[in-house]
């Protein structure tokens, strides 16, 4: 299992296969439908929302610019605080520090609180090849895990899962990573939760050294905040003597005041609550309150690099709430698997391929899992222009051109397969430039409508495969309106 889903086929055909699967479409249906149902709910108490909206998109932007500034502000914090600060460029690095640190200690097992960040660099598979094994703690991250599965939802990882399933999953795997489900588990929402908390309380007991992301960083104080559902978050950040936080770059936001911008918009957003039952701060290290040792590992991994994309970089604003996901209807019917990446639906489309290049087939698809509908748009609570960033993306795949990849500025080559869309659209350009051709290919297409076909031959055949094709109008819309006089003749 791995953070980056290597090996997964392209999106167009993992969607194909999702949505075969009518139990993962109807799991997905029902939990996204609930989720944002509550989530307007709560948004709509908040007679301030817009403005909260763009607040924290000034933040994120203001941050952004600066953030060479706001990082050395972070980490001269942290270490005033007792806490040590490590700069991972990659995931090779950043997984390289952690099983590093965690060997320093002679431990061999480390409890985790969900982290997307350490699912992205693939910190389980490359703790478990130096002999450590890493236990989830999070309700739906343990589901994934005990299934040895993926996550499918930045939210709700479990997404696809319904509750015989986790029943199931429960009774067989449990008792291979400690201590086994209660006999005669069913599926009711409590005996599941309380089968989770009994197993994991043992782990939360031993544990020696805890792993955790983190949501936002203060870069004034040095504060790392987390906020969870569960108290699982909680257990992970108090109980182990050593605590290792691994934590995009961009989580970092300038001061405690801009903090206050998020923890009304997330909770909102994600859980559709007014504010988190957890919120976890913590500041570097205190004696004899909670762990002795605190190391932060900054991870950039490939981040710079969509820093220095104008229009790409407003995907570095993600607060990972996943309202866009809960309102995207390609996701509703595909499904997080298919994006192949720990970041699903509308934002992964925009930042998977970002953070590792659209060279790969997946990554090169990604752009084009979408309906451009902008409803991923109107829910994000910082404002990210998806639609937008979409279509940049997929002009850089069919066009190639400058980009900037480790740091250095290269010039990417067209991806393969879009041969024929290249030269449509220089087609479509050339008619566009030259109005007596495009007057007389309109004429013809009106004239000649009844012979045209259901279906688009050649590469168009996968256009028109799963779309009906638009009816050509009887005539063209300037000979409407020069026959009309502008729709005067029309009107009498």
């Amino acid at each position: 299992m791995s953070g980056t889903f290597v090996g997964m086929p392209a999106f167009p055909k993992a969607a194909h296969e999702a949505v075969g699967n009518p139990t993962l479409r109807g799991n997905l249906r029902h939990a996204t439908g609930t989720i944002r149902a509550k989530r307007a709910r709560a948004v709509a108490e908040v007679s301030d929302w817009a403005e909260l909206r763009e607040a924290g998109k000034r933040i994120k932007d203001h941050t952004l610019r600066h953030l060479d500034r706001y990082l050395v502000q972070l980490e001269e914090s942290v270490t005033a605080a007792g806490g040590t600060v490590h700069w991972a460029a990659d995931a090779d690095e950043a997984n390289r520090i952690v099983a590093d640190l965690v060997r320093a200690t002679g431990e061999t097992e480390v409890v985790k609180v969900k982290s997307m960040a350490t699912q992205e660099i693939g910190l389980n598979e490359a703790l478990e090849a130096e002999g450590i094994r890493a236990y989830e703690t999070d309700l739906a991250e343990l589901i994934v895990q005990l299934g040895k599965d993926r996550p499918s939802h930045i939210l709700v990882p479990a997404i696809h899962r319904n509750r015989g399933e986790i029943r199931d999953i429960f009774r067989r795997e449990m008792g291979a990573w400690g201590r086994p489900a209660p006999e005669g588990l069913s599926d009711t929402p409590a005996e599941l939760a309380e089968a989770a908390r009994l197993h994991l309380r043992e782990k939360f007991l031993r544990a020696k050294v805890g792993v955790s992301g983190a949501n936002f960083m203060v870069a004034e104080t040095g504060t790392m905040v987390v906020v969870e559902s569960e108290g699982n978050g909680r257990m992970c950040l108090t109980l182990p003597e050593t605590l290792i936080s691994v934590v995009g770059i961009e989580k970092i936001v300038p001061t405690w005041q801009d903090l206050e911008v998020f923890l009304q918009t997330l909770p909102r957003s994600s859980t559709a609550e007014r504010m988190n039952p957890y919120t976890s701060t913590w500041t570097g290290t205190t004696d004899g309150d909670g762990p002795g040792t605190f190391h932060l590992v900054l991870l950039d991994n490939g981040r710079t690099d969509t820093l220095a994309d104008e229009v790409g970089r407003q995907a570095l604003r993600c607060i990972r709430c996943s309202a866009c996901l809960n309102v995207c209807p390609v996701y509703e019917r595909a499904g997080g698997h298919a994006y192949g990446s720990v970041y699903p639906g509308p934002i992964g489309a925009i930042l998977s391929p970002q953070l590792r290049g659209t060279a790969s087939e997946i990554d090169a698809s990604l752009p084009y899992a979408s309906s451009l509908c902008g409803a991923c748009y109107e829910v994000c609570p910082v404002a990210i222009d998806i639609p937008e960033v979409l279509v940049h993306l997929r002009e850089r795949v069919v066009e190639g051109g400058e980009a900037v990849r480790n740091g250095n500025k290269v010039v990417l080559k067209p991806a393969k397969g879009h041969a024929a869309e290249r030269a449509a659209m220089r087609a479509a350009r050339w008619a566009f430039s030259h109005p007596a051709a495009l007057r007389t290919g309109q004429r013809l297409a009106s004239r000649s409508r009844r012979l045209h076909p259901r279906t688009l031959p050649g590469p168009g055949r996968a256009w028109s495969e799963t779309r009906d094709l638009p009816a050509v109008p009887a005539e063209p819309f300037r000979d409407w309106w020069q026959r009309t006089g502008g729709g005067k003749d029309d009107a009498k």
